[in-house]
């Protein structure tokens, strides 16, 4: 799918009937025909059909739908929910890095510092924010930003979705790796509460980067992976074709992540997905932000960092030696 798509394959049977009823109902009132019964069966229709779709979607299919081009990102839902939000730019050191977006803000009646991933909307604007695909100066932003909300006592809401850290020359030079290993190290300690939040894409230690925290929060559709499908495929098949057996192996959905222990709750989308309904989507992952923000701050800043630390070093757990049956 191209960025100028605005549908995915399996849901052309939804797009197919919302066009059927949107026709109808011009002709009826440019005819002044009473055509109720019919357009009320076709929302009928509708809403069974978005049902069985989206109650049986594969991994690679929530894969799409997380990259969908009509997806909220970062700056939909702070616009949405986050009140007198200030942008805040530069990494004091190279340059400010549109493929994340910082700011203050009050959530809730909350002041908040906010930390996200910016994909942008269409190809220019997403060309502009490098599709989400942060520098090393990103990072360094968000490193600062973070260490200003630990001095004045801000929690940090992090919004994560990104195909991965930017791979490129560049990058390299000015410490990528490095980056992200500070941000890890910072992040872990950091004396205030830190949610994260999964909107669309989590990829590999580009999404890692800002993804350490007192909870991590997911939305149905989105994924979170140590590697894009793609790059499994690529790896295990030597080429891309098998990118939907990648996906399941990998175990990247949300429901996988629940039960693995690595995510700490699921955010419901709207019915047929975050895209289809921006309000639902926002108020979702809104309530569900104070709800686990109002959990962690009834701890006291040792007892934040203790549980963050046990919370962090159970991830992974596997058994060594003896027999795996």
């Amino acid at each position: 799918m191209t960025p100028d798509d605005k549908h995915l394959d399996f849901e052309k049977p939804i797009d197919d009937l919302t066009k059927r009823i949107e026709d109808l109902e011009e002709f009826a009132a440019r005819k002044n025909i009473d055509y109720s019964d019919e357009i009320a069966r076709l929302r009928s229709q509708l809403v069974e059909t978005t049902r069985s779709i989206f109650s049986n979607l594969n991994a690679w299919q929530k894969v799409q739908l997380a990259r969908h081009p009509q997806r909220p990102v970062t700056s939909d839902y702070i616009s949405m929910f986050v009140q007198d939000f200030v942008q805040l730019y530069g990494d004091r050191l190279y340059r400010d890095d549109p493929a994340i977006i910082c700011g203050m803000g009050r959530l809730g009646g909350e002041n908040v510092m906010i930390v996200g991933h910016q994909k942008g909307k269409g190809p220019r604007e997403q060309a502009l924010h490098n599709y989400g695909s942060p520098h090393p100066e990103g990072y360094r932003k968000a490193q600062h930003k973070m260490k200003q909300a630990e001095k004045f006592g801000l929690p940090v809401i992090s919004f994560i979705d990104t195909p991965g850290a930017f791979p490129g020359v560049g990058a390299e030079e000015r410490g990528i790796a490095m980056s992200i290993a500070v941000m890890l190290e910072d992040m872990s300690s950091l004396r205030v509460p830190v949610i994260c939040v999964v909107i669309g894409e989590g990829g590999s230690g580009g999404a890692l980067g800002i993804g350490v925290g007192d909870r991590l929060l997911m939305m149905a559709n989105a994924y979170y992976s140590v590697i894009l499908p793609e790059g499994c495929s690529a790896i295990l098949w030597k080429n891309a074709d098998k990118k939907a057996e990648a996906s399941e192996a990998l175990k990247l959905t949300a429901p996988h992540l629940l039960d693995l222990g690595i995510v700490d709750e699921v955010i419901p989308e709207p019915l047929g997905g975050a895209h289809r309904n921006y309000k639902e989507s926002a108020e979702n992952v809104k309530q569900a932000i104070l709800r686990n923000l109002h959990e962690v701050k009834l701890m006291s800043t040792e007892e934040l960092l203790e549980e963050r630390y046990r919370r962090l070093r159970k991830i992974g757990v596997f058994l060594e030696g003896g027999d795996p049956g």
